[in-house]
Order: structure tokens, then C-alpha cells, then sequence
């Protein structure tokens, strides 16, 4: 019976490995971050990315081990994510996998990474754990530098996309803005703690589809707006504003997303919504959206910020959870830069 895995995250800069079962309850999880190798050049290159990845995943995999007082006797599968993501970055984690599961005669199972984030809300530890009512079905909104979608979930396996968004994902709108403003990378956080001292009506900004009659959303016509902007008043003036600047900037995102949120819970009758993704870690996103949902009497689930960026936590808990239904992967098993048809209704 499969009741622990070790679990690989490898799908865009951050290194990730952790030791799940499956209760949910997290016994290490451990990463390495990249940001100051891409900082350079303002944005993830694939290939620094893969190179990286090979170099941290072994000791990453020892020091899951050592943290969790465990060893190879006390896992019985291997999860790791094959999809989406940087097929460079992928390989080094699905080849590791591979080796480790033939190494040690135990099964592996490739994980889709946006399976993991939609049930990161179950993930436990000392610190955290989910409300004692939440369950399926909820409404989640899964919001990154390459993702900004919305589901249903009805249960294992058994996702609806409601909508998502047509052109950039709602962190590389934060990204490319904070790298226009000279913020550097990555350029989300920053504008966060800058928005915090910053009036968000003190410029205009547009939101595109905020009152479509859909549950998409688009984010290219604001990142162009903010270019516009910061053209037009100049270093000096952006310099002396730039908490204005990112504080309305930051709201009309947040805007759109809640008024999205909202309009998904309303027409699938939801009690319970997530938040998840690394945009999720947002300030203002989360104090929102927690008001709204107080507001509107719904349970909202939003997980420690360390579950909501790239962890191989929630690969594992998705992992854990197939394999312990029979499913494994075969040794054919390749990286995919999108999902699979399957893989979401």
C-alpha cells in the first residue's frame, strides 16, 4: 500500500523536494531558489534553470531525508512532476525520478503541477492545517507567473476549467511591470511591498473583462498601460511615485481576479474557494479576498505562502493520493510543456 512518498519539484527555477503521505501531513519539505542566477537578466532562462536543478536536486533529496528522520525503508513511491512547465527543467526531475525509482524498486507516478497546486489546501504540518469543513466541491483560483486559471473541484481527478486568462498570467504582469518600474527580478514581491505605503487610486489603470459575461480575464492590456505610464512621467517622477504606481497597479489585478472569483462562486453556488499559486502569497490579493468572502459567508482556504509557490509538497499529496488508486508511470514517461487533454475537463 502506498501510504509515503518522496516527491520532486522541478518545473520552472525553484528546486523542490519533500516527503508526503497520505493524510496530507508534510514531513520535510525542502527547496533552492534561483532568483539571484536570473536576476541578471530580468526573467527565467531555461537553461541556468535545468543546469541548477541538476546541481541542487541530490543534496535537496538528502537533506528531505535527513530533516524528516527518514530513509529509503520508509517510502514507498516516488512522485514528480512531468507537466507543465520548462521542458529542460522538467527532464532533470523526471530522469532522477526515474533512476531512484529503478534504484530502489519502488514505483513513481508524473504529476500534473497544476493538479498539485489545486489541492495544496489539504497539505498539513505543525503550523498549518486546512478548516475542519473543508472538502470538495470548492471553487479554486490557481494564479502564477505562468498560470492564472479557475476551477471547479469535485474531487480527485475531477477538474473544470471555468475560464482562465487569454494572453499573461497575472505574475508575469507583476514581473514585466516591476522590471519596466527598475525593480529587478522577480518583481511581484517588490511591488507588493511597495504598494503597502501607496495610494491605489492615485493612477488609472485599465480592467480588461472585468464585467465580461465569462470567467476569463486578460492582463496584456494592463501590462501595455503600464508601460504607457511610465514612459510618460519620466525616471524621475517614477522614482518619487513608484509606491502610487505599484499600489494601482497591483489593484487593478486584484481587481479583476476577486471580480472573477466572485462571479464563479456566485454561479456554481460555492461555499468553499482557494487560493493558490505564487501570486496567491500577494498582500492586498489575500486581505481582499479574505473581506470578501467574510462578506459573502464562504469558507476561503488560501495556504502558507510555502505552499503556495512551486513546492514538491503538493506534487507529493497529489502523487500519494493517484498512487495509492494503483496508478504508477511507465519508464516512457516524458516532460510535457502543457497539460494533457485528460487532465482537466
Amino acid at each position: 500500500m502506498i501510504e509515503r512518498v518522496l516527491a520532486i519539484e522541478t518545473s520552472c527555477d525553484d528546486t523542490s523536494v519533500a516527503i508526503v503521505d497520505r493524510s496530507g501531513w508534510v514531513h520535510s519539505v525542502v527547496a533552492a531558489s534561483q532568483d539571484l542566477e536570473h536576476e541578471l537578466y530580468g526573467g527565467i532562462v531555461p537553461e541556468i534553470a535545468a543546469r541548477n536543478h541538476s546541481i541542487a536536486l541530490i543534496p535537496l533529496i538528502e537533506e528531505a531525508f535527513k530533516k524528516a528522520g527518514m530513509s529509503w525503508s520508509d517510502i514507498h513511491g516516488i512522485a514528480v512532476t512531468n507537466r507543465p512547465g520548462l521542458i529542460g527543467a522538467l527532464i532533470v526531475g523526471l530522469v532522477t525520478a526515474k533512476s531512484l525509482s529503478q534504484a530502489k524498486k519502488i514505483p513513481f507516478l508524473g504529476v500534473n503541477h497544476l493538479e498539485g497546486h489545486l489541492l495544496a489546501p489539504f497539505l498539513k504540518d505543525s503550523q498549518y492545517s486546512p478548516p475542519e469543513d473543508f472538502g470538495y466541491p470548492y471553487v479554486g483560483l490557481a494564479i502564477s507567473g505562468g498560470h492564472t486559471s479557475l476551477y471547479q473541484i469535485k474531487g480527485l481527478g475531477d477538474y473544470k476549467v471555468l475560464g482562465a486568462t487569454r494572453d499573461d498570467a497575472a505574475g508575469e504582469c507583476f514581473d514585466k511591470f516591476a522590471k519596466m518600474a527598475g525593480l529587478g527580478f522577480p518583481g511581484g514581491v517588490r511591488v507588493d511591498q511597495l504598494a503597502k505605503t501607496g495610494n491605489p487610486e492615485a493612477f488609472e489603470f485599465p480592467r480588461s473583462m472585468i464585467h465580461d459575461d465569462t470567467f476569463d480575464m486578460s492582463f496584456s492590456g494592463l501590462k501595455a498601460s503600464g508601460q504607457r505610464m511610465l514612459e510618460q512621467l519620466g525616471p524621475e517622477l517614477v522614482q518619487e511615485q513608484l509606491p502610487d504606481l505599484c499600489a494601482s497597479f497591483q489593484e487593478a489585478i486584484v481587481d479583476v481576479l476577486i471580480a472573477k472569483l466572485d462571479r464563479a462562486a456566485k454561479v456554481y453556488r460555492a461555499k468553499r474557494v482557494i487560493l493558490t499559486g505564487g501570486v496567491s502569497a500577494n498582500s492586498r490579493l489575500r486581505a481582499r479576498a479574505e473581506k470578501w468572502a467574510a462578506e459573502k459567508g464562504l469558507t476561503l482556504v488560501v495556504p502558507p505562502i510555502r505552499y503556495c509557490t512551486d513546492n514538491a509538497a503538493m506534487i507529493g499529496y497529489a502523487g500519494v493520493l493517484r498512487m495509492a488508486q494503483g496508478e504508477t508511470s511507465a519508464m516512457d514517461l516524458g516532460p510535457s510543456p502543457q497539460a494533457l487533454t485528460t487532465d482537466f475537463k
